[in-house]
């Protein structure tokens, strides 16, 4: 008998859903709810290599995990055969440091930490209240993006700021894309045959968003976004770190206000901000070959700012055996591995031309034979580790 796992991502204005069987791993079907409380609300379900289309107004969450139940009831497969329902949590904040059952206690602490992530947590909840009411009788477990770096060592979370605001506050490091560096950091131990705990790595997590960890032995010991998915490395539209007296400026010399620097910062900074308006790197890598100086600062200044992390996490773990990239960017743009790292072989890392050239979904090593650490490619799947985590917590 198949153990069908429904996971489910609610945003603001959408829903992402799969329905995995955890035993064969096998998506049995998909689908995306888009434009929730606008006229012109959608939903796209996929199963059995057949897509479906539903268009009508999408009022609030609760219509909209209603239409999904819907699908599943017009177009299969079953709903009555999933044993759970697993939802992303974007922020746990230093409530939730792993997988829980979702109640409403739950609920109230992620709404408790809404200051930290005001544009996910919400919506979030909302998800679950309206999942929870159109699925009553099967476990629903939240699964948190930030629980992997619950393990931060405080030398690595706490910022050098004002202890009794910081403590007041909630202010220091938390990290972000916490499932994809869990799941690719075991995935990483199994392709190379190893225990996950019995040797040290660095995960790049290359998309829109962007973000790297430090694991040793499993464990996560430094990651580059921080109180927010603002800072670390430069993304698609986010500035990633900057000098913090940025904000105080450009309100003194530009009076801009908080929010205007925030959206600066969020939605007009980054590759985007650098090179006029691109944030896809097929378009930036085609402008860098035409001559676009823009273009190829804002190449210059990612590839950088990842080379300075890569280093320091070298210096932190002191000894690294694998380092892995993952995401959109990571797994597919070639021209981003190799001059990341080209920059590194001064630590005796060298990478293959003709397996760094090859394109497959499988996990697979671009590294030379004699190089001093494995290079990888292993693509991510946070659907899949979700499901995995919310099996995992009810079979307990």
């Amino acid at each position: 008998m198949p153990t069908p796992i429904l996971v489910l991502n609610c945003g603001s204005s959408s829903v992402k859903y799969q329905m995995i069987d955890v035993d064969t791993e096998e998506v049995l079907a998909s689908g995306l709810v888009e434009k929730i409380g606008l006229e012109d609300g959608n939903l796209t379900h996929k199963t059995g290599g057949q897509a479906y289309r539903i268009e009508e107004t999408i009022p609030d969450h609760t219509a909209a995990l209603s239409l999904v139940v819907r699908s599943f009831e017009e177009h299969g497969p079953s709903l009555k055969d999933a044993v759970a329902v697993g939802h992303r949590a974007v922020h746990g904040g230093d409530l939730f440091r792993e997988p829980v059952l979702i109640d409403q206690s739950v609920m109230d602490g992620m709404m408790s930490l809404a200051g930290l992530a005001p544009l996910h947590n919400p919506p979030g909840v909302l998800g679950m209240k309206a999942a929870l009411a159109v699925l009553p009788d099967i476990p629903h477990v939240a699964i948190f993006d930030t629980a992997f770096f619950s393990t931060l060592p405080a030398e690595a979370y706490t910022y050098a700021i004002h202890a009794p605001t910081a403590k007041q506050y909630k202010i220091r490091k938390y990290g972000f894309h916490g499932t994809s560096h869990s799941f690719v950091s075991k995935e990483v131990a199994e392709f190379l045959g190893r225990d996950v705990t019995s040797f040290n790595q660095i995960v790049c997590h290359l998309g829109n968003g962007a973000s790297i960890s430090a694991v040793a032995g499993g464990v996560a010991v430094d990651t580059s976004m921080g109180l927010t998915p603002l800072a670390g490395l430069v993304m698609g539209t986010r500035s990633g770190d900057v000098d913090p007296g940025v904000f105080a400026y450009l309100q003194r010399e530009a009076g801009m206000d908080s929010q205007a620097v925030d959206t600066l910062l969020n939605k007009k900074s980054g590759m985007a901000g650098l090179a006029d308006g691109s944030s896809d790197f097929r378009d930036i890598w085609a402008k860098v070959v035409a001559g676009d100086e823009n273009a190829q600062l804002a190449y210059d200044v990612y590839i950088h700012r990842l080379i300075s992390y890569i280093g320091s996490y070298i210096a932190i773990l002191g000894h690294v055996e694998a380092i892995t990239f993952t995401a959109g960017v990571g797994e597919n743009d070639q021209h981003v591995r190799a001059s990341v790292i080209e920059r590194l072989s001064a630590f005796g890392i060298h990478l293959d031309p003709e397996l760094n050239a090859v394109r497959s979904p499988d996990p697979r090593a671009i590294s030379t034979p004699d190089s001093s650490t494995v290079i990888l490619v292993v693509p991510t799947n946070e659907e899949l580790a979700m499901a995995r985590e919310t099996y995992q917590l009810i079979s307990k």
